[in-house]
């Protein structure tokens, strides 16, 4: 007898063997023991969830001669062993994908009219039924809506928004969901237990990540691991080694190259992935999920719990993501994610993935938000370690700025001459970086006696400058007290600061966005510009 894959050999027989979607098991349990079948169904997930495998777990019940009380199958009777043989007579399956046509569904109307050979239901399983010709899908509207009380359907598919309404509104819709890590490893588990396959927790693990919610795809994997090393313990080096993976401590190098902008030794890193043999795709994925747990530690709020890792190996991403800024760490996974669709269809993916690196490592190559933030980061942190003495270059605000002196609380008066005054204001900064971020801010007096610095979040450029206004540093916004400082000296009085997004607007009527407006509002009469 031929060998058969293992997610073929271990496809449940019963509802209890069903993992990870037991909202559906419970439904459809419960439909048959009150006896309430629909007659059309859709079931809708991403690919290895359990679609197929639910419609025939379900068709097998339905015929079951002797069913049990919860409504499964025996697995005892003539209609559930022909059902495990693939044998029935009452499950025809089809693939929409190769049998789209509307000759291929005017035979399914044909057959309907034929009641089963056995059991109580015909059951039609149409598989990627969103592949099915417009013209087919006409062609099938009046017996999906009214079959025989023998005829059942169950449509599956991966892409629901693709089906047509009027079939939607036909059927009873169930979302299969992805399934998790855990659920999936467990389930791995008892496959090479059954199988008298050794392996490491850890390979078990990775192998479930790897599955990326899919029961079906994990399998396979586990399957391919299992035939590398066939007869030998299945370690997580082996498991890493046959899927064409990276360890984490790869990762961690990269991650330290691209951080220090190390363009030679980021190469050099992957340049030791090639050597091994690794799959670039598959390691531009896991490095995208390893900067991912970054970000979720780096977020903090016991984000811990959510890393299918141990303890040791949370303990060295917290060193990793105490050197990184979130809005750094957004950006790394932004251009890998781009990086990612386009080795899917490149030739040469090496060069591809080289480009991806060195744009890395070098963020002035680009003029996104999330760019700028890492260069004004790393300005700082040269400036802070003295690497920059010249006041030419130095555009940053002082990083900590210091205490406050106490003048009286500004007046709403004194903060609406600052306010209609802001451009003379603002040129007195000595900042070009500051003053260049204040620009593009639209800025009036509160009722409450504060400036509002109002920024316009539809635009990059505005984003930016709100990040650097609001820029954290030991939990301090540096740059707002910088600011809040600067002009209380200024009016010799104390003033407070706000710095919002569009989403809270200020009184358009006391914006004061140039000179020239600012003038214009003093004086009551408009002012004309003439280049001479």
């Amino acid at each position: 007898m031929s060998y058969m894959a293992l997610y073929r050999k271990f496809r449940p027989r019963e509802f209890s063997e069903v993992k990870g979607q037991d909202h559906i098991v419970s439904t459809l349990k419960n439909q048959i023991k009150t006896d309430r079948i629909g007659h059309a169904y859709l079931f809708v997930g991403t690919r290895g969830t359990g679609k197929t495998t639910m419609a025939k777990l379900f068709s097998k019940a339905i015929n079951c001669e002797s069913p049990r009380e919860d409504g499964s199958p025996c697995g005892q009777c003539a209609c559930c062993r022909s059902a495990d043989a693939g044998s029935s007579m009452n499950v025809i399956e089809m693939d929409a994908a190769s049998n789209n046509g509307v000759d291929d569904v005017r035979r399914i109307i044909e057959e309907v009219s034929y009641p089963p050979t056995e059991g109580r239901y015909k059951v039609y399983i149409i598989d990627e039924v969103h592949m099915l010709s417009t013209a087919a899908f006409n062609a099938l509207l009046k017996t999906l809506e009214e079959p025989p009380s023998y005829v059942i359907f169950i449509l599956a598919t991966t892409e629901p928004h693709k089906l047509p309404v009027t079939i939607l509104s036909r059927c009873q819709r169930y979302d299969f969901h992805r399934i998790s890590n855990e659920i999936i490893a467990s389930r791995l588990r008892e496959l090479t237990d059954a199988e008298g396959v050794q392996i490491e927790e850890r390979a078990l693990s990775y192998i479930a990540r790897a599955g990326d919610g899919s029961m079906r795809d994990a399998i396979s994997l586990l399957d391919q691991c299992i035939a590398f090393y066939l007869g030998e313990e299945l370690t997580f080096d082996k498991a890493l080694l046959a899927l064409g993976a990276v360890d984490t401590d790869i990762f961690s190098r990269l991650t330290r190259c691209i951080t220090i902008h190390d363009v030679a030794g980021a190469l050099s890193v992957l340049d030791e992935v090639v050597g091994q043999g690794r799959e670039l795709s598959q390691f531009i994925t896991d490095f995208i999920w390893y900067l991912r747990n970054l970000m979720l530690i780096k977020s903090g709020g016991g984000m811990e719990d959510a890393l299918d890792m141990t303890s040791d190996n949370v303990a060295r991403l917290k060193e990793e993501a105490a050197q990184l800024e979130l809005p750094v760490i957004f950006r790394y996974i932004r251009v890998l994610s781009d990086l990612s669709a386009k080795l899917r269809f490149s030739t040469q993916k090496r060069v591809i993935t080289e480009i991806g690196l060195i744009t890395l490592c070098r963020p002035q190559m680009e003029d996104d938000a999330g760019s700028i933030v890492e260069r004004l980061i790393s300005i700082e942190d040269k400036l802070e370690g003295g690497e920059y003495q010249s006041a030419a270059a130095m555009p940053m605000m002082p990083s900590e700025p210091v205490e406050k002196v106490p003048f009286p609380d500004a007046l709403p008066e004194e903060v609406e001459d600052l306010a209609r005054r802001w451009p003379v204001v603002m040129a007195g900064i000595e900042s070009g970086m500051m003053r260049t971020m204040l620009a593009k801010a639209l800025v009036s007096a509160t009722p409450e006696g504060h400036i509002l610095l109002v920024y316009d979040m539809m635009q990059p450029e505005q984003r930016t400058a709100l990040e650097y206004m609001t820029y954290t540093r030991n939990e301090k916004l540096i740059n707002k007290l910088a600011l809040e400082e600067y002009l209380s000296g200024e009016a010799q009085a104390n003033i407070i600061v706000d710095i919002k997004g569009n989403e809270a607007s200020a009184p358009k009527e006391k914006m004061y966005t140039s000179i020239v407006d600012a003038i214009a509002r003093a004086t009551g009469t408009e002012v004309i510009v003439e280049d001479f």
